[in-house]
């Protein structure tokens, strides 16, 4: 399968039709939509057939319907792993991060559900000798590394259903996703300038944030 976008790299964010999602327009001539074959279309369907996919993808669309705008992040997360007879949930947490953690784990073993956590800093690793950093790039935060691929590792060995990343690094997230093997999802993105609050750096691109404009 091959997606051509023309010299400009115009993909989706360049798209003001959305006739993807709306089906009352033209496609673009730079849409992948446009471009895809019959063929094409049936490698990805069969891709849904693989393992749980059809569930997963069924059981998100049904509680996008049936709690729209009713459920917080915290409670379609319960509702998925139920919904998916998942027993066993991990939570992949920054040490930052422990007491959001504490309480969903308390939330979650309310629920029924068995939890495994593993912290960041998990297994004392220095930055230094892992990164090849010096002491001066690592005096101010200290020298512990955040360490997803052993916090993949652990809830691997605890063979979790489901993993949920509440405030990871970017990059360590990007980490953890690779290394772990179950379905993993996300409760809290890491920003620590907006409170955890990422898209409000979007939010406030016409005022202070404009500077990433500029």
């Amino acid at each position: 399968m091959v997606y051509n976008m023309n010299d400009k790299q115009n993909s989706c964010v360049d798209c003001g039709l959305i006739n993807c999602q709306n089906q009352n327009s033209e496609y673009p001539e730079f849409c992948p939509t446009k471009e895809l074959t019959q063929e094409d279309i049936y490698e990805i369907v069969k891709l849904y057939d693989e393992g749980n996919n059809k569930d997963v993808s069924r059981i998100s669309a049904e509680i996008e319907s049936d709690f729209y705008c009713q459920y917080t992040r915290v409670e379609e997360i319960i509702e998925f792993a139920k919904r998916l007879h998942f027993k066993k949930i991990g939570i992949a947490t920054c040490v930052g991060l422990l007491n959001e953690s504490r309480i969903f784990a308390k939330i979650l073993r309310k629920e029924g559900f068995e939890v495994y956590t593993s912290a960041c800093k998990v297994g004392a690793m220095k930055k230094t000798t892992v990164t090849g950093l010096d002491e001066e790039k690592t005096k101010v935060i200290g020298n512990i590394m955040c360490n997803p691929i052993l916090q993949a590792t652990i809830l691997n060995n605890e063979k979790t259903d489901l993993n949920v990343v509440i405030g990871l690094c970017v990059g360590h997230d990007s980490l953890f996703y690779k290394y772990s093997n179950a379905l993993t999802t996300t409760l809290v993105t890491k920003d620590r300038v907006l409170a955890h609050n990422p898209a409000g750096a979007l939010y406030q691109i016409n005022s202070y944030y404009k500077k990433l404009l500029e």
